[in-house]
């Protein structure tokens, strides 16, 4: 195995669960903290190699440490500097900082029932605690990274992979599928996928969901099933379908507005308790 992946007794109980965290919202917590991440590299222009690395290491975390020990928003922001260093495009801490702690107002100001165009960003003292705080918060975070995961950071991003199998399929110069494709890729970072699949699977499920849209036949019939050439096992490529469609599913505002309210341990903390859990 090139790339560390979830033994079946963390996939079949995170910490998290044990903890008493119900398994869809920690689903919709992971989700959540990985579009903090990107939205944070969109902001300072990081490189999509460096959103990605920081979104599975996001997401490996999570089998090994609790929701209620670690906030999401914290370790994102721990995800993104560490990615950032791996993959040779550092980024500066305070522009890390001033970025989520932008995200962070703007979420508190929505959540608030406020209109998004009323907002105003206030950014924070140079030498106030808000600044240390998140200062903290970014070293804590990359250390307990590297520290749970056992310094082990090694990541294998898809990209490649879909070029190759695209032309091998003779779709590589439809840029449609091309763009469609990358598109799933990308939204898979926001679950817990490639922390539970294979590359080849991941890659074709991509590419599954990509033809069946635009209604593109593919050879589907035994014994020439176009996924069996890439070696991906059909139970797999269909559940990594079904975590990415999730993402599209219909949601109802407190499913919505939920995962805003518990960035925060301390949040999660007290969810817990008002539920009974200790």
């Amino acid at each position: 195995m090139s790339y560390p992946l979830a033994s079946a007794k963390q996939i079949e109980k995170t910490p998290s669960n044990e903890d008493g965290i119900p398994k869809d919202l920690e689903e919709d917590l992971r989700e959540y903290g990985c579009k903090l991440i990107n939205q944070a590299g969109v902001l300072l222009k990081q490189k999509q190699v460096a959103l990605a690395t920081a979104q599975i290491l996001f997401q490996r975390f999570w089998y090994v440490s609790s929701m209620k020990a670690f906030g999401i928003g914290h370790m994102g922001m721990g995800a993104l500097y560490l990615a950032s260093k791996l993959e040779e495009c550092p980024i500066r801490m305070r522009d890390l900082i001033n970025v989520y702690d932008l995200l962070l107002q703007r979420i508190s100001h929505t959540s608030a029932g406020k209109a998004g165009d009323d907002f105003r960003y206030a950014p924070m003292s140079y030498f106030g605690n808000t600044f240390y705080e998140l200062k903290d918060a970014v070293v804590v975070g990359e250390m307990q990274l590297l520290k749970r995961l056992g310094f082990n950071t090694q990541v294998v991003l898809p990209y490649g992979t879909l070029v190759n199998y695209l032309r091998l399929l003779g779709l590589a110069s439809d840029p449609e599928v091309c763009n469609r494709a990358w598109g799933y890729l990308n939204d898979g970072l926001q679950t817990p996928v490639y922390a539970l699949y294979q590359m080849p699977s991941i890659v074709s499920a991509a590419i599954l969901l990509t033809v069946r849209h635009l209604q593109i036949p593919l050879p589907s019939s035994s014994p020439d099933r176009w996924w069996e050439l890439f070696d991906a096992p059909w139970e797999d490529v269909w559940s990594v379908c079904g975590y990415i469609m999730r993402l599209y599913r219909e949601r109802t505002p407190e499913e919505t507005t939920r995962p805003s309210r518990l960035l925060q341990k301390q949040d999660v903390r007290k969810w817990l308790e008002e539920r009974g859990y200790r």
